[in-house]
């Protein structure tokens, strides 16, 4: 809040010099200020004078302001504010009176999140978990910021991979009939949870495809594994608290055509060539990589054309900008699918890609060793029920995204001040029982009351923290980063907890002040209800 205003009042210094142009105003280093700005720095050009001589006039100007409690010049140019007591306690009333943080919403326009779109070939692993608490938390602040979000899974259901699943099915299949000499292709998939679902099918059917296959069981095959396995996907995601507004599958676009409508349009443009048997893209002619198969050789469509006709109709649905969220591994498909954008004549900025890296999981010093296509991994369902669901959620949002990340199991399992989703939580646990033990010593909650008396530092850190939680949110949209709010969130209940710790909040005594207090807890509750509501992370109100 006092940021925005801050920044209404250096523009309306700006204008009253007759300047007009981008300016930054940050929180500085401490000892400097709440806020301070640029302003002179990079308008001294523009209003053809030095940094110090313009700034120290646009301080003349804002020191006229009640919002501030001093306006200092320091070199080269910087103006530091110390804002007024005045102005924090006005933060302070707007959270209790609006019962929640009141972010300004406007409509920002339709934009997707795409992720959580693993190949349905067996279980979501802990990688799938971290892209999947990333996609979620991004989508949520969007959301609360204004934005039209939604939330999309990619099923990738055709393809090479599903003929791999298709027959390492059928050999577990046939291996519970007592046909022990057949293997799984080379590439194929080894896990245990295909015996699971062999075993089910046993069940149904018997052994009608026992020793047998043909073009029509496989597709039997296909579509029985990629049921099952989305299945079990969709209940993780559900012990997640995670769903999706649309699942969208590969296979769609090749039956309604939209893969043959991105083919005549691209040899139409004179994007696309035919060489050694193969169909061809011209990505050299929009990036520096080289050209692409589109159709191989067989007549077998790439996963990249089927991704480029993807992204043709997320365009054609109308969304402004559409964010992919995809593991590292796959940071090489970017420019080739920039140039297929280009090709198309979809203009820049619609397709944007969020990478996260890797994660490793650690129990006590030693690290879990995983591997997916051998069936040796810890699930993500695995991992909820060993931790659960709050933990698995703060953990995977508290890292940032271009970080490798090592998941420490007994940490997340700590009931300790050590763990940062119990350290949160218990900061929201004991203003809880702050209420509760008012009560017991009748202390009178009065809303919105006594706000003056507050004067103590510890107070005031936490309304300035307080005030800073939607600039949280915007660095949130800004950087694409959900651990900028797990750091402010964190930073809030040290600030409360140091506050709890000096001061004596409910005193019989002084029952004004103890009340003006519980009122400064109370705007803590709300703000940390709606942080760790946008992570989706419970709020308890006993620990």
């Amino acid at each position: 809040m006092l940021r925005k205003a801050v920044r209404e009042r250096v523009q309306n210094a700006l204008e009253s010099l007759g300047l007009s142009y981008h300016f930054e105003i940050d929180v500085p280093p401490e000892g400097f200020g709440d806020f301070s700005t640029n302003a002179a720095l990079v308008g001294a050009k523009h209003a053809k004078r030095s940094p110090m001589e313009l700034a120290q006039q646009l301080a003349e100007i804002l020191r006229k302001s009640e919002i501030f409690e001093s306006v200092e010049v320091a070199k080269p140019g910087f103006i530091n504010f110390k804002l007024s007591k005045k102005a924090y306690l006005n933060v302070l009333k707007k959270i209790i009176d609006s019962e929640g943080y009141p972010i300004e919403k406007s409509k920002r326009g339709k934009i997707q999140f795409e992720y959580g779109s693993a190949n349905p070939t067996g279980p979501y692993t802990v990688g799938h978990g971290r892209q999947l608490v990333i996609g979620d938390v991004l989508s949520n602040v969007f959301k609360e910021l204004g934005y039209e979000v939604i939330r999309e899974m990619y099923i990738n259901d055709a393809g090479r991979q599903i003929n791999l699943l298709a027959r390492s099915l059928w050999v577990r299949y046939n291996q519970l009939l007592g046909l022990s000499d057949l293997e799984i292709p080379e590439d194929g998939y080894r896990g245990e949870y295909l015996i699971d679902i062999a075993a089910e099918l046993v069940r149904q059917i018997g052994d009608v495809y026992k020793n047998r296959w043909d073009n029509e069981i496989e597709r039997f095959f296909k579509l029985y594994a990629v049921q099952n396995i989305l299945k079990g996907m969709k209940e993780d995601l559900s012990l997640l608290d995670c769903s999706f507004d649309v699942y969208f599958s590969e296979t769609s676009l090749i039956e309604d055509g939209t893969v043959q409508d991105v083919l005549r349009i691209l040899r139409e443009k004179g994007f696309i060539y035919d060489k050694d048997g193969a169909v061809w893209l011209k990505v050299s002619q929009f990036v520096e990589e080289d050209d692409k198969v589109l159709i191989k050789r067989d007549g077998s469509y790439t996963y990249f054309l089927t991704d480029i006709a993807y992204h043709f109709n997320k365009y054609k649905r109308g969304f402004e900008k559409v964010y992919d969220i995809w593991g590292s591994d796959h940071h090489g498909h970017i420019p080739r699918m920039t140039a297929a954008m280009k090709a198309l004549g979809i203009e820049d900025g619609f397709f944007n890609v969020i990478l996260h890296q890797f994660v490793t999981l650690k129990r006590g010093n030693e690290i879990v060793r995983m591997s997916t296509r051998a069936g040796e991994f810890i699930t993500l369902r695995q991992l909820i029920e060993e931790v659960g669901k709050d933990a698995t959620r703060y953990f995977f949002a508290m890292i940032d995204p271009n970080t490798h990340m090592v998941f420490d199991l007994e940490l997340a399992k700590a009931k300790s001040m050590d763990n940062p989703v119990y350290y949160v939580q218990y900061a929201h646990a004991r203003i809880c029982s702050l209420f509760e033990q008012a009560k017991i010593k009748s202390v009178q909650f009065r809303k919105g009351s006594d706000l003056e008396l507050l004067t103590d530092p510890s107070e005031f850190a936490v309304i300035r923290r307080l005030d800073l939680f939607e600039d949280t949110l915007y660095e949130v949209e800004k950087t694409l980063s959900p651990n900028k709010l797990t750091q402010y969130l964190e930073a809030l209940a040290y600030d409360f907890h140091s506050f709890y710790t000096k001061c004596l909040i409910l005193d019989p005594e002084n029952p004004s002040l103890s009340n003006a207090r519980l009122n400064l807890a109370y705007a803590t509750l709300l703000v940390l209800r709606k942080g760790l509501s946008l992570l989706k992370v419970s709020t308890p109100e006993r620990m």
